[in-house]
């Protein structure tokens, strides 16, 4: 019969299998208490906006995105769903964003990295993260995946001037490291606004990161790209269409992968073009 194992080497097991998956060191200053209850959930939905705002009437956000924000939102999001919830235009928005301390992002990128485009234009992509450039100019796309991001909207008739670009973060991860599950969770409410106030037609979502943000779904983008899906937003009373596709510095690391991006813009302009 095999001997019982002890505490101690239960936690041994444990720690050699995060070992195993990568996690060889603690980001924490101190041990976080996993048993303290969790702070109560604020209301999902930004506040009502005043009379005459877009959208009084709004949707509850679906069931993969509220089990996000109970997982990794707590007080940051809730002051961050307060704060954009109170913004009737995009600079309000902008100014709430650039004074907003829930995310350490803030502290170390350079930029605000708010939105470049066509408010009007009825067409939102929307990135992941700032990069270098992107941090250094306090616009989206502005380094070698937008200039890809550029020509990939040449080749189907479209520039900067109609459409507007936005990322779910506003901020460069140091190092361009991946975003946490909690950064992105903060900076949702945000994003969401932004897609109230402006009212897309379509969206269309560049990488895995502002797909899996935007709807809730953990798939990886080889099978979610390509079908369209919907989004909620809080403040509008209809899902938005969203086609999920590559994002344009995965292009650059995978060029074999262009074909079916291409097929996803071809998809795009044919939506476009019925609605035109």
């Amino acid at each position: 019969m095999a001997a019982r194992r002890t505490g101690a080497e239960d936690g041994l097991a444990a720690l050699r299998l995060q070992l195993a998956w990568g996690a060889d060191e603690a980001l924490a200053e101190a041990p976080q208490d996993r048993l303290r209850p969790a702070p109560p959930l604020p209301d999902l939905l930004p506040p009502r906006p005043p009379d005459g705002a877009p959208g009084e009437q709004s949707p509850a956000l679906p069931p993969a995105l509220l089990g996000a924000f109970r997982r990794g939102g707590g007080e940051a999001a809730a002051r961050a769903w307060e704060l954009a919830g109170q913004a009737t235009d995009r600079e309000a928005l902008r100014v709430a964003l650039a004074g907003f301390d829930g995310c350490a992002l803030a502290a170390t990128a350079t930029n605000l990295v708010f939105s470049d485009g066509n408010p009007d234009a009825g067409l939102v992509l929307i990135g992941e993260a700032p990069g270098a450039e992107e941090d250094r100019t306090g616009l989206p796309f502005v380094g070698a995946a937008g200039r890809l991001l550029d020509a990939m909207l040449a080749s189907i008739g479209l520039d900067r001037e109609k459409v507007l670009i936005i990322n779910v973060l506003p901020w460069r991860p140091p190092g361009n490291r991946t975003p946490s599950d909690e950064e992105i969770t903060v900076c949702l409410p945000f994003l969401l606004r932004h897609l109230a106030l402006v009212r897309p037609r379509r969206l269309m979502l560049l990488g895995v990161l502002s797909t899996r943000a935007l709807t809730g779904r953990s798939e990886g983008i080889r099978r979610l790209r390509g079908s369209w899906t919907n989004v909620i937003v809080p403040g509008l009373k209809e899902p938005v269409p969203a086609l999920p596709t590559y994002h344009p510095a995965y292009l650059l690391r995978t060029p074999a992968a262009k074909r079916e991006a291409w097929a996803d813009l071809l998809a795009l302009r044919r939506v476009l073009d019925v609605e035109h």
